[in-house]
């Protein structure tokens, strides 16, 4: 994995931070999907229980990107993070 895309994508979590407005649900999902594909890879560990709405959404948003490759997630991470800035 280049150096300067794990560069970017550290940046990209550090300015993530610093937006000064909470993105909608469906963003949050996606970022969090694309943070966890690019940095753990494929979805690890067993899918929350029925009545943890907030771990099963996030865990369905990380499985939905199962196969992807790191670097594809990390640099769709990237983009997404920066269209977000103002």
């Amino acid at each position: 994995m280049p150096d300067d895309l794990r560069s970017q994508f550290e940046q990209a979590y550090v300015d993530l931070k610093r937006l000064g407005r909470r993105p909608d649900n469906d963003t949050l999902l996606r970022i969090y999907a694309l943070y966890k594909q690019g940095s753990v890879g494929d979805v690890q560990g067993k899918k929350p229980g029925f009545f943890d709405f907030v771990g099963t959404a996030k865990y369905e948003a990380w499985a939905a990107l199962k196969g992807t490759p790191p670097e594809a997630a990390m640099r769709d991470y990237v983009a997404l993070v920066r269209s977000l800035a103002p």
